[in-house]
């Protein structure tokens, strides 16, 4: 379309575009053609397809709308192509299906592996850079989960799907609060463990005073009163 034939107050091109009529009632068809396409596509593909998503799963989904949105809007593309595209994305995906049962390294290599993020009350601060996680997400999730103190968490892994498997010790623990900073009334009503401070970096617990120095896990002086829960 030429510059000049581009006008506001053009309500029908606005509206139809340049499309004839007759289209917008193919178009009822295709619509009910591709809605058939990614519904028995999704069900090939899995239950999975209806669930959080890993990497590869999301690709296929994203391919597959791209495919759809171009035969729904334009009369001169077919039906054909899509149909084609999504066997195409099919057989990639049941393929990868196959190969990662077949193989834990092709499975890691191609679907991600699960991550370590706190160990032993500990926050693995390298594994957080890794995966290009915050802190202030993974203490989100925590509360989210009604975990006020890291040490009460003896496991937290991040699943090749993006999901949070979070295990916890079954008694009382010392250790950092995962409240945010600026709450300090709510963190002032939480029990302390007197004679124990928590690096707010990585969640080291020292006995003794309040230290001045740097922590020996992560290097950092920034501490507070631990608490107990």
């Amino acid at each position: 379309m030429k510059p000049e034939e581009i006008q506001f107050g053009d309500w029908a091109r606005i509206f139809m575009g340049e499309n004839p009529p007759a289209f917008f009632i193919e178009a009822l068809l295709r619509i009910a053609i591709i809605y058939i396409i990614l519904m028995v596509s999704m069900r090939i593909m899995g239950k999975r397809m209806g669930s959080l998503l890993t990497r590869n799963e999301m690709i296929a989904l994203v391919c597959l709308a791209a495919a759809n949105g171009v035969a729904l809007q334009s009369p001169e593309r077919g039906i054909l192509p899509v149909i084609i595209i999504a066997v195409v994305i099919i057989g990639f995906q049941k393929y990868i299906a196959w190969r990662a049962m077949k193989s834990t390294k092709f499975e890691s290599l191609v679907l991600d592996d699960v991550d370590l993020l706190v160990k032993d009350g500990y926050l693995q601060l390298d594994k957080m850079e890794q995966t290009r996680l915050t802190r202030e997400r993974l203490m989100a999730e925590f509360r989210h989960n009604g975990i006020n103190n890291v040490g009460r968490v003896q496991r937290a892994y991040l699943e090749a799907n993006g999901k949070f498997s979070i295990l916890q010790y079954p008694d009382e623990k010392i250790g950092l609060s995962t409240l945010p900073n600026w709450d300090k009334d709510f963190h002032e009503s939480l029990p302390k463990a007197p004679g124990n401070y928590a690096c707010r970096s990585c969640g080291n617990i020292v006995k003794g005073a309040k230290p001045t120095h740097e922590c020996d896990r992560c290097h950092l002086q920034d501490w507070e009163e631990a608490v107990i829960t």
